[in-house]
Order: structure tokens, then C-alpha cells, then sequence
């Protein structure tokens, strides 16, 4: 990789930290603009540039640097109940790049691609969140992790989907040419 991707790899990383600490802990998960970040990070980016990014944010938060909700950092956070919503993230990328990378970078595609990639997110996350609680002897039922951990947050992230499409828009011209 140039050191310009390697920039911008970074500086989308700390993007990826801020989104996390915008915070709006209404229910037991807090609403956070994480999601906003993965999607911006992946449309300015590609599905390449994007992955890595993704990738170092979390190794970031693995270290301990406090980049996550509520500025939580460790390993703790990552294998605590939500950390399978981190790792989604991770998922999300690699859906929208494998999109993008058989299929172009049409808009169709990118939008599928990301709106895939955050139902890998939450299936990932709802995996792991029922898979601790089954391993702390509380099992849940999976329909009252959906309502509590994927169905609040469709309509805010459809929301943040759509203003990162319109936001990476207006970015874009200004990055290197993204490679798919």
C-alpha cells in the first residue's frame, strides 16, 4: 500500500473512534453513530482500504487505546456481550467489499453490499451476544435479543446508511481513487 492509503487509513480509523464515542445510551445498548463510520469508511474507501481500516480500529480497541462506546478499549470489550457487534463489523466490510468486487461499484451494489454487511452485523453480533448469555447460565430466547439489540437500531441505521451515501458523495473527489 502508497503511505497516502496508509494515511487515510488511519485518519478514517480515528473517524471510526469518534463515531463510537457519540453516544445516545437511551436503551440497555446504547445508540451510537459506529455504524454511520463503518459505512462511511467503506464508501470513501472501498472494500479494501475499508477492511484494513475496520481491522485496525478494532486491533486499536484489542490494545486497550479507548476507540469503542463509552471510550472502552481491551480485549473485555471485544469478548464482552457486544463485542460480536464490533467483529460485525469487520463482517460488514468484507460483505461489502466481496460485493463490490464481483459486482462493480454501482450504487445498487454498494448500497446492497452495506445493507448485507450490517445484517452480517447484527447476525454476528445476536450469535455471540445469545452465546454468552447461554454461557453465563441466562439464556435469552432469540426473538428478545432481536428486540432488544437488532430491532431498535433498524431505522437509525437504514438513517445513517443513507447520510453516509450522501456524505461519501460529497468526500469522494477528495480521496485518491478508490480500488474496489
Amino acid at each position: 500500500m502508497k503511505l497516502k492509503d496508509l494515511a487515510l487509513c488511519g485518519v478514517f480509523a480515528a473517524v471510526l473512534a469518534v463515531c463510537a464515542w457519540i453516544s445516545l445510551p437511551v436503551l440497555d445498548i446504547a445508540f451510537t453513530m459506529q455504524t454511520f463510520g463503518v459505512f462511511l469508511t467503506l464508501e470513501v474507501l472501498g472494500g479494501r482500504r475499508g477492511c484494513l481500516t475496520i481491522l485496525v480500529y478494532l486491533l486499536l480497541g484489542a490494545v486497550g487505546a479507548p476507540v469503542f462506546s463509552g471510550f472502552q478499549g481491551g480485549l473485555g470489550a471485544l469478548l464482552g456481550v457486544t463485542g460480536g457487534y464490533l467483529w460485525g463489523f469487520l463482517a460488514t466490510g468484507l460483505t461489502y467489499w466481496a460485493m463490490t468486487a464481483a459486482l462493480g461499484p454501482r450504487l445498487w451494489v454498494r448500497v446492497t453490499g452495506l445493507a448485507l454487511g450490517l445484517l452480517a452485523c447484527y447476525a454476528l453480533g445476536s450469535a455471540w451476544f445469545l452465546l454468552l448469555y447461554a454461557v453465563r447460565g441466562e439464556a435469552m430466547a432469540l426473538a428478545a435479543v432481536l428486540s432488544k439489540c437488532v430491532i431498535p437500531y433498524l431505522i437509525p441505521d437504514g438513517c445513517k446508511l443513507v447520510l453516509a451515501l450522501i456524505l461519501a458523495r460529497r468526500l469522494r473527489p477528495a480521496s485518491p481513487k478508490v480500488a474496489v
